[in-house]
């Protein structure tokens, strides 16, 4: 595998057309990549309104042709403990919008159980799961060809929450708990898998989300109030794929307030 760069890569679009183009394209080629590397790719879906549309994209040609859709392996990076026919599931969503239009056998789409009774349980099932079909990364850490991240207004990431315990999980690679910012349970994959990723692609719009991507990339260290800023960990590519809106403050005096924002979920 090529060195990854120092730092994040951060591509500014300048308006939503551009911005579902990029993400589209970028999804595209590097499953392409992960094939032609090892043979298929594996890849971690997020939820939330901003990749409603680009799913919507890679449901259409040309992508409904050009990728090899019978060797893509489809997980998700978190879901909500509701069944899957919920309207707030991320399943569902990506199934409306992704899944159920394109030629993906249905065998390699891995949806999160989450809403078993037994959230612990469930949980140990997806990791197990993740280890049955990805390779071993550093530490035996399954391994995902590409993340799919949204980051809400409050720097949350998956569903990794600001002061969360999962924050801190070290060993475990799927979590579910109970999330007092949503008054809900959520499944989600832990810090090691997101750092452990080849490439995670994180995706931000809207001028709502401008004060939390200034924390994640350039704000200080914070990252138990800021779950973004975990991402500065990552050993492989991160890649930031912002609209001019988001990134409207990046290099510039910090945005207003001397805290993080914290309480608000404005989801992916």
């Amino acid at each position: 595998m090529a060195d990854v760069p120092v730092g994040p890569e951060i591509i500014v679009l300048p308006d939503a057309a551009s911005f579902v183009a990029a993400a589209a394209e970028r999804v595209s080629r590097r499953c392409a990549d992960a094939i032609e590397e090892r043979g298929e790719c594996a890849i971690a879906l997020t939820g939330g309104d901003t990749p409603r549309p680009i799913y919507a994209r890679l449901a259409r040609e040309p992508y409904r042709s050009r990728l090899p859709w019978d060797r893509v392996r489809v997980f998700w990076g978190d879901e909500r403990c509701v069944p899957p026919e919920d309207p707030r599931s991320n399943f569902r969503m990506a199934q409306d919008t992704l899944l159920q239009h394109v030629p993906i056998p249905p065998s390699r789409v891995h949806r999160m159980p989450a809403e078993r009774a037994d959230l612990v349980a469930a949980a140990l099932d997806y990791a197990e799961e993740l280890s049955a079909h990805l390779p071993p990364g550093d530490g035996g850490v399954p391994r995902f060809d590409l993340v799919l991240l949204g980051m809400g207004e409050d720097g949350h990431i998956a569903s990794l929450f600001p002061g969360a315990p999962a924050l801190r999980e070290t060993r475990r690679t799927v979590v579910a708990y109970y999330v007092p910012q949503v008054t809900m349970n959520r499944m989600t994959l832990t810090v090691p898998v997101l750092t452990h990723a080849a490439e995670v692609c994180v995706l931000v719009s809207g001028a709502q989300k401008a004060d939390a991507v200034w924390w994640a990339l350039e704000g200080p260290p914070e990252p138990e109030r800021v779950p973004a800023q975990l991402l500065r960990r990552s050993g492989g590519r991160v890649v930031w794929l912002v609209d001019a809106a988001a990134a409207s403050r990046l290099s510039d005096r910090p945005p207003s307030g001397a805290a993080p924002p914290e309480g608000r979920e404005a989801g992916g």
